[in-house]
């Protein structure tokens, strides 16, 4: 019972962080230099024609009134009119939440795949050279910026080895998947770095606890000990680390995504930046906060799953 009461509840924890991220949006949105009139009609816009788009969009109200408006619509669901694509804000960032969401996902999957095997390869190893070696290629991980390990990919995959695109998304599945193997490669060889060191350390501890220790007392061989009993324990803390660090993967994918032109809610958070579409900017900022939300809220789930002795 109690769980299911943690379930229903915590979302509603969470109000109170979507609502001071629409300020916090909605205030550094305004901060930006320049004025989104002017850079949508151009240096010869006259001074009429600026104050009919100021009007047109209400960037002519008072500071808190155009924040009571920006509230007023995301409780009806709706995120205002775009100044640059003169359409509504949430159609047009559905159109862009498929590569954004293929993205994640595959550079999450990609991460998984490259994490785990190397993690334990380090763990069952430790102390020996390929642990030393494993610990080495993580840290060196760390510090390479996304932007940089996409040139890398491209120059050496695209340009040197011309086997893999290096832009767009394609219209077909297979093109689509194609397309995507150089960006999610891109974010998933920097996150992996961070899950594999997590995730190493876990193994290393319970491969020492007395779980493991009684297992092989009975028998067992040191396969089924680590498969059985190491690894899903030392899985929770690793989820834990991969839901924090959901906020440096959407900002990760903002940089991938217009490196690779990436049709996707990145570029489209960029170009709107340029152009001082102030909507779509806290749009797409207001979306990205409730995905990092949501994803913290099933991480909690998938949590307590792996480890039943979690106090929610």
């Amino acid at each position: 019972m109690h769980r299911y009461r943690f379930i229903l509840t915590r979302p509603l924890q969470f109000l109170p962080v979507i609502f001071g991220v629409s300020i916090i949006t909605f205030v550094l949105v305004r901060l930006i230099p320049g004025d989104p009139a002017r850079v949508l009609l151009g240096a010869r816009a006259t001074p009429t024609a600026i104050a009919n788009v100021r009007a047109q969009f209400g960037l002519d109200e008072p500071i808190w009134m155009q924040y009571f408006y920006f509230l007023q619509n995301l409780l009806r669901g709706e995120m205002g009119k775009s100044i640059t694509y003169k359409i509504d804000v949430l159609p047009l960032i559905a159109t862009r939440i498929e590569p954004t969401l293929a993205l994640v996902f595959s550079a999450v999957l990609l991460s998984v795949l490259i994490a785990v095997p190397l993690a334990a390869l380090a763990a069952r190893n430790h102390g020996r050279p390929v642990d030393h070696l494993v610990r080495v290629v993580s840290t060196f991980g760390i510090g390479f910026p996304p932007f940089w390990v996409a040139l890398m990919l491209i120059l050496l995959l695209a340009v040197a080895f011309p086997v893999l695109p290096v832009s767009g998304y394609g219209s077909t599945l297979g093109d689509k998947l194609v397309h995507l193997i150089l960006p999610s490669l891109t974010i998933a060889l920097s996150l992996s770095t961070v899950l594999m060191r997590s995730l190493r350390a876990a193994m290393v501890e319970w491969l020492k606890s007395d779980v493991a220790t009684a297992a092989r007392a009975r028998g067992m061989p040191e396969s089924i000990v680590f498969w059985r009993h190491v690894l899903p324990n030392a899985v929770a803390p690793t989820i834990n680390l991969l839901a924090v660090n959901i906020g440096w993967l959407i900002g990760g994918t903002v940089v991938v995504e217009s490196v690779f032109a990436l049709p996707g809610m990145g570029q489209l958070l960029v170009r709107a930046i340029f152009s001082r579409d102030y909507m779509v900017v806290q749009g797409v900022a207001m979306v990205f906060a409730c995905a990092t939300v949501l994803v913290n809220f099933l991480a909690d789930i998938a949590t307590v799953a792996a480890d039943p002795r979690v106090k929610l």
